[in-house]
């Protein structure tokens, strides 16, 4: 991790930034689900998340990433007969 001391004596930590820190309740509101399946995100290390003491947060740019990983593109409109192709004959 890159971090900087500042002249006061401070750490900075550039790629915090404005990074929002969102509690599991939080982050399961952004991505329009429950506070559980964030906390089960993060037990299966499927997400980076931040220990504050006994307290958990994940940063909104890694909810980001993760919506980002999910998303599946459009496929264009495809004949039957290109479905047909890919799939085998139609019964």
């Amino acid at each position: 991790m890159d971090l900087r001391a500042m002249a006061d004596g401070t750490v900075d930590a550039p790629s915090a930034g404005t990074d929002e820190l969102l509690t599991p309740s939080q982050a399961g509101d952004y991505l329009c689900t429950g506070e559980r399946f964030v906390r089960r995100l993060i037990a299966e290390r499927r997400i980076d998340y931040v220990k504050l003491g006994k307290h958990v947060r994940v940063q909104r740019s890694v909810l980001d990433r993760f919506i980002q990983a999910g998303r599946v593109p459009h496929e264009p409109d495809r004949t039957s007969e290109d479905r047909e192709h890919a799939t085998g004959p139609i019964r």
